[in-house]
């Protein structure tokens, strides 16, 4: 199962890039991801309360992978060829001052069709409601980046 989302945002790379980096902030905008600390570091554990539907879930998962100011990537702990997921957070330099955000999370393994089946619609739900919301947050700090 994979999900993935691309959005042209209305603002600087570097902004939408502090959006998805400021874990400590995501309780003020993100209705998927309500509660998140982490470090940006390879090896890092990224601690999360996630809205499944109606049920939050805490979940721990590991960083793989920071290109800073360009690629955020966090992994499950595999179970091995049962289960195991990637979800990342990619943003590049458009003209004018714009951003291209990739938002991508992939569940493989022999149990991911079931896993799949279950929590794709709750799934799916979460990470567009948190791609919609990161582009609102960042086109919404310009707009008062701009009228200060």
């Amino acid at each position: 199962m994979k999900i993935e989302f691309i959005r042209e945002v209305e603002a600087p790379k570097e902004l939408v890039w502090s959006v998805i980096t400021d874990f400590a902030a995501y309780a003020e905008w993100n209705p998927f991801v309500l509660a998140c600390s982490s470090e940006l570091r390879a090896g890092a554990p990224i601690s999360m309360t996630v809205q499944l539907g109606d049920r939050q879930r805490e979940q721990v998962e590991f960083v793989s992978k920071v290109v800073a100011g360009e690629l955020f990537e966090y992994r499950m702990k595999p179970v091995g060829p049962l289960l195991h997921s990637y979800r990342q957070h990619e943003v590049a330099s458009l003209a004018d001052g714009r951003t291209l955000y990739r938002s991508t999370f992939e569940l493989k393994g022999w149990l991911s069709p079931l896993v799949g089946a279950i929590l794709s619609g709750p799934l799916l739900d979460g990470f567009k409601g948190m791609t919609d919301s990161l582009v609102s947050r960042a086109e919404h700090l310009v707009s008062k980046q701009n009228t200060e």
